[in-house]
């Protein structure tokens, strides 16, 4: 719930808020937060968490910096909730690893109403895929683990997904909400998944064994297009599209997912597609060695925002979607108002956008993060064929290795749109750039700072782009820029650490 300039969540003793960074806000401003006129703490993060007060009690609360006051509003928590326990009567699963909990899990989750919260305590509870419904809260006591199977049957029905842009059925995700479609609004809302436990996937392992399933499934339709397979990054990518996500959200609205861990989906973990107002975290997300192993993608989704999360991804930390040319183009769904903030990186490609932009992606914000541990920082990416935009994007306050704008050769299959895409509008003031990646075996080697390079027809070149205020934690690098014009590079410092 947003007030003024302040966003609230909260359940019945448990409460987020966060506000945009003020943009004359220096970096290392400290703001306090105060109930009812008395202050409650300090920080210097743009988000403060609140527990442990009364049911159903109500406060005002105000957050300023200094003599600038960022917002007030009113924080009201909720009433007691009848706590469904899924290990008592009727539903008793088992938290052994073992037994498979699927069906008991299931009719929790559709017993749980309103008024209620299901409750998963500590064990580690075998399941397969589950479907949630609006007005839902999940709580995972610490130590409780919701783990996925790596059996695929325990997967199905397959139902309507999007992977790497383009609408198709896909197998059904670990845990999943609503029902997609581009051509209307939302159809599931009010959801809350909190907690100190895990979500778990199948990893890996489930991963392979739908990609060999599939494989033998459409061989031949492989067969008959081998110039399609070998235009793609490899020759898993086309099997390899059926694989479900950890966390499936589809035409959603009002999903708050906070303090859990988020574990080693067969590929991406929390997709959102198509939603609006989804909020994730104090998380940490983690699948290293998972191929196409993401953590955070919002997909032609609106009002999206991540932060104070850690990351160990085998892939992109986050990636922002909205399709892949042409269907992308037609169906014309942008991502949009997207805020990222206070995540670490300890491993993985980065913060991404791209490259499945076809819809267009705008009005992306991102500060205080640290992805000094990441192969790719903060990139802007998209094919020659993609068509769409990306524009409005302000990066403030982060560490990174590099920041690239540029056009990538891969995922390139497709009928291509009626033109390239078009990058610009981007301002990145006060970064640390280590012109150092870490690669996916942990090792480290140099890598151009800055790198833009757009496209090669007159008029979409990567255009309106400003750095300001940028040291370089090399002594001598270079900056390869081409294709692009009106690029600002003010108080650019080289220093050595």
């Amino acid at each position: 719930m947003k007030q003024g300039n302040l966003n609230i969540r909260c359940t019945e003793d448990y409460a987020v808020l966060y506000w945009d960074k003020p943009a004359a806000a220096p970096s290392g401003a400290e703001y306090t937060v105060s109930l009812n006129g008395e202050a409650i703490g300090r920080t210097d993060r743009t988000h403060f968490t609140i527990e442990g007060l009364s049911y159903g009690s109500a406060f005002r609360v105000d957050v300023v910096s200094g003599s600038y006051c960022i917002g007030s509003a009113t924080l009201q928590f909720g009433r007691e909730k009848r706590r469904i326990d899924i290990t008592a009567a009727p539903y008793f699963c088992k938290g052994d690893g073992h037994i498979l909990n699927t069906d008991n899990l299931q009719r929790a989750i559709n017993d749980c109403g309103a008024d209620d919260i299901l409750y998963v305590p500590a064990g580690d509870f075998l399941t397969g895929a589950l479907r949630l419904h609006s007005d839902l809260e999940i709580y995972l006591a610490k130590g409780a683990v919701l783990q996925g199977t790596t059996n695929i049957h325990d997967y199905s029905p397959r139902i309507p997904s999007r992977f790497e842009g383009t609408e198709m059925r896909c197998y059904s995700s670990l845990l999943n909400a609503g029902d997609m479609n581009h051509k209307t609004g939302p159809n599931c809302r009010n959801i809350i998944i909190r907690g100190r436990g895990t979500i778990c996937g199948g990893g890996q392992e489930l991963a392979r064994k739908i990609i060999e399933d599939e494989r033998a499934r459409i061989k031949i339709f492989l067969d008959d297009n081998r110039e399609l397979v070998e235009s793609c990054e490899n020759s898993d990518t086309i099997p390899g599209r059926v694989r479900p996500r950890l966390i499936n959200l589809s035409n959603c609205e009002n999903v708050w997912i906070s303090g859990i861990t988020l574990k080693n989906g067969p590929s991406w973990n929390v997709h959102m597609i198509y939603c609006d107002d989804i909020q994730t975290d104090h998380c940490t997300f983690v699948s290293e060695g998972v191929w196409n192993g993401d953590g955070w993608d919002p997909d032609s989704s609106t009002n999206c925002t991540l932060f104070a999360s850690e990351f160990s991804t085998g892939d992109d930390a986050v990636a922002i979607k909205s399709g892949k040319n042409p269907e992308g183009n037609e169906i014309n769904r942008p991502c949009a108002h997207i805020r990222v903030f206070d995540c670490r990186s300890d491993c993985g490609h980065g913060i991404c956008i791209g490259s499945e932009m076809s819809g267009g992606v705008e009005d992306v914000q991102i500060w205080d993060c640290d992805l000094a541990n990441s192969l790719s920082g903060i990139e802007i990416k998209a094919t020659p064929k993609r068509g769409g935009y990306v524009r409005g994007v302000t990066v403030r306050d982060c560490i990174t290795p590099r920041v690239m704008l540029h056009s990538v050769p891969y995922n390139d299959d497709g009928v291509p749109a009626g033109a390239p895409p078009k990058l610009e509008h981007c301002f990145f003031e006060r970064l640390t750039l280590t012109a150092e990646v870490l690669d996916h075996d942990r090792s480290r080697h140099d890598a151009a700072p800055i790198e833009i390079a757009g496209f090669d027809k007159p008029g979409y070149e990567v255009e309106d782009i400003v750095f300001k205020d940028i040291t370089i934690t090399k002594p001598s690098v270079a900056l390869p820029l081409g294709l692009c014009k009106g690029v600002t590079l003010s108080n650019l410092a080289c220093v050595k650490e």
